[in-house]
């Protein structure tokens, strides 16, 4: 199964590393949204659609990169993602469905966070994504393989 992670990781690298590690295990193409277009959809079978979460959601570059996706047919996709509190994947696993793809996992970690108000505390969840995190992330992508 031909695979491809699409992420955004902004901040701290949290997501990326969450998304090198899965790539790693699925020995699947890795690319940051900005070199992604649309047309990718044509060359694969498996997505893993991934972000920071910023006030619930995930980045908003990523939201509009889906929504603007065409329909699909027999695709599948994950979402993942990493923030300093919650599991947030709800945005992402819908609106993959409704675009037509088949939504096989989700994964979610904390990352360590500084956005908004949690800078003025020194930020929460240091740390994260931690071995563990990245050991968890390595037997979800590991999961999908099945």
């Amino acid at each position: 199964m031909k695979t491809v992670i699409i992420y955004k990781s902004i901040h701290h690298g949290n997501t990326k590393k969450i998304a090198e590690e899965m790539a790693s295990s699925l020995e699947a193409d890795l690319l940051d949204l900005k070199d992604a277009n649309k047309d990718i959809i044509k060359n694969y079978d498996l997505f893993g659609f991934g972000s920071g979460i910023y006030y619930g959601k995930p980045y908003k570059k990523l939201m509009k990169f889906v929504e603007e996706l065409d329909p699909v047919e027999n695709k599948k996709a994950f979402a993942f993602s990493t923030s300093g509190r919650g599991n947030p994947n709800k945005w992402l696993t819908e609106n993959l469905s409704k675009k037509g793809f088949e939504v096989v996992g989700e994964f979610h970690c904390k990352g360590y966070d500084t956005y908004g108000l949690t800078k003025l505390v020194g930020g929460i969840s240091k740390g994260k994504p931690d071995e563990e995190d990245l050991e968890n992330a390595e037997k979800f992508a590991n999961s999908l393989k099945n």
